[in-house]
């Protein structure tokens, strides 16, 4: 087992579970705490479990129904059935303005979209496009935490962590994929 990174909490450990989903296969994550990751099958979920390892220590069958309690609300939006995933997050992987970007993305309603430069000035940043931008990037719960959402002030769709074309299946599954 690996400990925590220094500078950090003590480790807490982790459940995971593989998710299917029309945007490819989803890694979900959770500890004590609530969901802390939820990753793309091109970030490569076997990267991202040895991360977490470092980072909440070893991963445990224990913390199971978390996850399964995010494969279902998953399934749910996934089949058009649930507007809002809700459960406890786990925010831990994210920090300073990232942290409240993430943290104000949930207010972006479904089968909307805001641009960035909309969400810096909600966040009290309007200088700050390029940070949000990033914090979007960076973002560990993207779809449960709609960054999708996010789309430049031009209405192109910009760039995402699972790819492009998952920003733009999600985006139409809403029913917000600009024209």
């Amino acid at each position: 087992m690996r400990g925590p990174r220094p500078g950090t909490s003590e480790a807490t450990g982790f459940a995971h579970r593989a998710v299917d989903s029309p945007v490819g296969a989803l890694l979900v994550a959770a500890t004590p705490e609530g969901l802390v990751r939820v990753a793309f099958d091109v970030e490569d979920h076997d990267a991202v479990l040895e991360e977490l390892e470092d980072l909440l220590g070893a991963s445990s069958t224990a913390l199971g129904g978390r996850c399964d309690e995010a494969a279902r609300q998953l399934e749910e939006y996934f089949a058009g059935r649930r507007h809002r995933v809700d459960l406890p997050l786990d925010l831990r992987l994210v920090q300073g303005l990232r942290r409240d970007v993430v943290a104000g993305l949930a207010a972006i309603p479904f089968g909307t979209t805001e641009s960035y430069a909309q969400v810096a000035a909600r966040v009290g940043r309007p200088r700050a496009v390029r940070a949000v931008g990033s914090a979007c990037a960076n973002n560990p719960v993207p779809v449960v935490v709609p960054c999708h959402r996010v789309i430049r002030s031009d209405g192109s769709l910009g760039q995402y962590l699972g790819g492009v074309a998952a920003k733009a299946a999600l985006l139409a599954l809403e029913g917000a994929l600009p024209s």
